[in-house]
């Protein structure tokens, strides 16, 4: 489980504690009580309150607990390592120590709620009230310094970096001033301070890079001086605990040049003495600063020394440069090699394989049923086919060494037509058209399509011409297959004609509006056939149009015989007549009353709109654009409130 840390909320101080908590209830509750109520109104006032602010303490105690991670659930890697810098009781009981709290908390509440059902007046309630109160601001004020620690904790647990213990894992390790940061910081991205002194990283550092698509971490840890587990500080425990509980691979580093201020007599000792944390591990040894010395100038004792390492055989020495920068990749390749092959045999050691293996069975009759040998098949040309063998030149040809005597991945690509059937070899890189002679290819694969639609067409025209669909007889289809035929001839007919008038429909517009805007001329006649036909009384309107049409041929004849002097004085005459006497003739009736013949039809009409104004009224809800001022002082925030200095409403 790859543990973050990131995730757990920051703990309060006893006093934010008790602000957030009590804030909230005076917030949420109501805060106006009179002694005028009801007494069971008063009690459950009360109640309320006692009963709010237990939950409120509850529930923040029940988040800070849950969001610490629990011993037992977390990698035996992090289990340690919170033990080595937090201690492993102090956590667990400063944790306890706020679920014992959570507890007392629930039982005052539950007392108090128990003695405020029998409260006889305002007073008493509120007295109860304040007791309860203040026994749960006690509690929570004994919990100052499991808060503060807890706070410490996440804090530093927060600056811990991510380390997943079950990924792949270089673990550096070794004295201190070898290397180590100085190689982690070459292979990787990470920001690892760097300094020509011992201990200068007293925290594990964590760097990821790729090798062959696969994404590794690198683990810098502290420096170990050799002396026993028990005298070992805080900063050497991380190392250890890195060492002893993650799957990966070690890289003990040396300095032979005893440049870091340790002889190589001490790191050899030191390997022996931290040599069974490594078991079941792969473990390289890693000779840095060679630009100093190399292990060819080392005497005879030393050198002896440095072969104990060796001795079991399963060890690597490897020599590398950081300042140099010699050797680094070769260095961290090597090691990832080494890891991925024992992964994959200590997968192969478990029962997965033999999972796998358990699937492949052959089903074979203890007990031939017929006397019959079914013995498994196996073609001719499989039995005389050779084995695959690389370096023999004879070899059968594979895509592989196509592709690698054509430059190899990224520039050959693989010919998918290659396996085609067809009648000719060199047909099978053609491209095939989408569209020939402006018809889609896959939907005239048919090269005679076009005669057999010609056909299918000409035989419907005789049918329809010979009255074959005339009859709406049912006895004349005596058969379903010609009931078939019929109907799908219908769908055929209606198509084509809905596919005609479609086509003509977009050619006649032209990128042009469906209705067009032009205005439609109706004569007198086609209006009063309109009217008669929905029952509307139109003598006033057909007067006022013929009135209107004499008016005009007057004027008309009018403009011919007097000229332009006759249209001056009727102009003039027509302006000296007020507004209302010239439209009192044209206004007969009410516009509200326009196009209803009769009363009856017009109240009609209200009665239909009033019902369908009906479910838009009730739907309505108050928007942006409606004047209303909200309430700029809420009660529940303004009423009770205490003065300055008061705490009675805790």
């Amino acid at each position: 489980m790859k543990v973050t840390w990131k995730d757990i909320g920051t703990v309060p101080n006893a006093n934010e504690f008790l602000d957030v908590v009590l804030n909230r209830t005076q917030r949420k509750t109501p805060t106006v009580i009179r002694p005028g109520f009801k007494i069971s109104r008063i009690r459950a006032f009360y109640m309320r309150k006692v009963r709010y602010t237990a939950d409120g303490f509850t529930e923040k105690l029940q988040d800070i607990v849950d969001s610490f991670p629990r011993l037992d659930d977390i990698h035996p890697f992090h289990q340690d390592l919170l033990n080595t810098l937090y201690d492993r009781d102090h956590y667990k009981i400063a944790l306890s120590q706020l679920s014992m709290a959570k507890h007392l908390i629930d039982q005052v509440s539950r007392d108090y709620v128990r003695l405020l059902k029998f409260g006889q007046s305002l007073f008493q309630c509120k007295q109860l009230k304040r007791a309860a109160m203040g026994r749960m601001a006690t509690i929570v004020k004994r919990l100052k310094d499991p808060l503060l620690y807890l706070e410490q904790v996440r804090q530093h647990l927060g600056r811990l970096p991510a380390i997943d213990p079950n990924t792949r894992t270089l673990v550096i390790c070794g004295y201190p001033n070898v290397g180590k940061s100085s190689f982690l910081k070459s292979i990787t991205r990470a920001d690892v301070d760097v300094q020509p002194y011992a201990f200068t990283t007293k925290s594990l550092y964590v760097g990821h890079f790729d090798y062959k698509y696969l994404r590794y971490q690198a683990i810098d840890t502290p420096g170990i001086l050799d002396h026993p587990l028990e005298e070992m500080n805080t900063i050497e425990m991380q190392s250890i605990t890195a060492i002893a509980h993650l799957r990966s691979c070690i890289l003990y580093f040396m300095d032979l040049s005893e440049q870091c201020g340790f002889s190589v007599e001490a790191q050899v000792h030191l390997y022996h003495s931290i040599k069974p944390l490594f078991a079941n591990k792969t473990v390289m040894v890693i000779i840095n600063k060679i630009d100093a010395m190399r292990p060819e100038d080392l005497d005879e004792n030393r050198r002896a020394m440095l072969d104990t390492i060796t001795a079991e055989g399963n060890v690597e020495i490897m020599q590398l440069s950081c300042h140099l920068e010699t050797n680094l990749m070769e260095v961290r390749n090597a090691a990832c090699e080494k890891l991925l092959a024992a992964r994959v045999e200590q997968k192969l050691k478990g029962t997965k394989v033999n999972d796998v293996l358990n699937k492949i069975h052959l089903a074979v009759p203890m007990v031939p049923r017929d006397g019959v040998d079914r013995s498994p098949f196996i073609p001719e040309a499989v039995k005389s086919m050779k084995k695959y063998d690389p370096n023999d030149p004879e070899r059968r040809k594979l895509s592989r060494d196509v592709e690698a005597e054509n430059g190899g991945a990224g520039v050959y690509n693989i010919n998918l037509r290659d396996k085609y059937m067809l009648e000719k070899d060199e047909w099978k890189n053609d491209i095939i058209p989408e569209l020939l002679d402006g018809k889609n290819v896959y939907d005239f694969l048919d090269p005679e399509i076009g005669s057999k639609l010609q056909a299918l067409e000409e035989e419907e025209e005789r049918l329809e011409a010979e009255g074959f669909y005339d009859s709406e007889d049912d006895d004349i289809f005596e058969t379903e297959e010609d009931a078939d035929i019929r109907m799908k001839a219908a769908w055929i007919r209606e198509k084509k004609k809905l596919i005609q008038n479609e086509n003509r429909s977009r050619k006649s517009l032209r990128n042009r509006a469906i209705i067009p805007r032009s205005k439609v001329r109706k004569t007198l006649s086609q209006m009063e056939a309109h009217l008669d036909s929905i029952h509307v009384d139109h003598t006033e309107v057909t007067e006022r149009a013929r009135g209107r049409a004499a008016e005009e041929k007057a004027y008309e004849a009018s403009i011919d015989e007097g000229g332009v002097d006759t249209i001056m004085r009727e102009a003039a005459r027509s302006r000296s007549r007020g507004p209302a006497e010239s439209t009192a003739n044209e206004i007969q009736s009410s516009r509200f009353d326009a196009g209803l013949g009769t009363k009856s039809l017009r109240a009609k009409a209200d009665r239909i709109e009033k019902m369908h104004r009906r479910e838009r009224n009730r739907l309505g809800r108050a928007g942006e654009a409606d004047r209303h001022v909200a309430d700029t002082k809420p009660k529940h925030l303004f009423a009770g409130k205490r003065g300055i200095g008061k705490t009675s409403r805790r």
